[in-house]
C-alpha cells in the first residue's frame, strides 16, 4: 500500500468510526454529513471524494464491520459452514466455546458497533446478518436435528433472542465480566446438562 492509499484508507476508517459513534446516540435519518465530517476530522469535500451519500458510507461501514468480525475466527467461513449435511451432530453445535470466545471477544473489542447496532438495527443492516444466519446456519442445522420445519422459526427465535439478551445485559455492564464467563453462561443456557449430541 503506497502513502496515498494509506491516507485514503485511514480517512475512510475515521469516517466509519465516526458513523458508528453517531449511531450510538441517534437514528441515521438525523445524522448529517457535517456531523460525520466533524467527528472524523475531515472536510465535506473529503467526504464527497469518498462517498456520494451517507448511504454509501453505511454500506462501507457494514462491510468493514463484517471483515473485522470474520478476522476474529481462526477458521474461514467455508470451513465453518461447509458440508453441514455431512457433519456429525456434535460438530454442528455452533453455540460452544470454540465459536463463542471469538464472537464475544469481537463484541468486547467493538462495543460501540454493538451498541449502535442494538440502537439502530435497521440502519446497521442487522436484519441482513440474521437472515444469513437463519438461512445458512440455523435452518440446515435444525434440519439435521430433524426439527419439523413448522417449528424451526421458534427454535431460531429462542437462540437468537436469548443470546442477544445476554449480550445486551453484558454491554449494559460495559462488558466488565470476562468473555469466558459469558461464554459459559450462554453454553449452560443452551445445553444446561452439558449434553453431547450423538449420531
Amino acid at each position: 500500500m503506497n502513502k496515498s492509499e494509506s491516507k485514503y484508507f485511514n480517512t475512510a476508517r475515521r469516517m466509519d468510526e465516526a458513523l458508528i459513534e453517531l449511531l450510538e446516540k441517534k437514528d441515521l435519518e438525523y445524522i448529517t454529513v457535517k456531523e460525520i465530517c466533524e467527528k472524523a476530522g475531515v472536510n465535506r469535500s473529503t467526504f464527497y471524494l469518498h462517498y456520494e451519500s451517507v448511504s454509501d458510507l453505511v454500506d462501507e461501514t457494514a462491510e468493514m464491520i463484517n471483515n473485522r468480525f470474520i478476522s476474529y475466527f481462526p477458521q474461514n467461513k467455508d470451513e465453518v459452514l461447509g458440508k453441514i449435511s455431512s457433519r456429525n451432530r456434535e460438530e454442528m453445535v455452533f453455540i460452544r466455546r470454540e465459536y463463542l470466545l471469538p464472537y464475544l471477544g469481537f463484541i468486547k473489542d467493538n462495543k460501540k458497533i454493538y451498541r449502535a447496532s442494538f440502537r439502530n438495527p435497521r440502519d446497521m443492516k442487522a436484519h441482513l446478518k440474521y437472515r444469513d444466519l437463519k438461512k445458512y446456519i440455523f435452518a440446515p442445522v435444525l434440519e439435521r436435528f430433524e426439527i419439523p420445519s413448522e417449528q424451526r422459526r421458534y427454535y431460531i427465535a429462542y437462540y437468537v433472542e436469548g443470546i442477544m439478551a445476554v449480550i445486551k445485559e453484558w454491554l449494559g455492564r460495559d462488558c466488565a465480566d470476562e468473555v469466558e464467563m459469558i461464554a459459559d453462561i450462554i453454553e449452560k443456557c443452551v445445553r444446561p446438562d452439558g449434553k453431547k449430541y450423538e449420531e
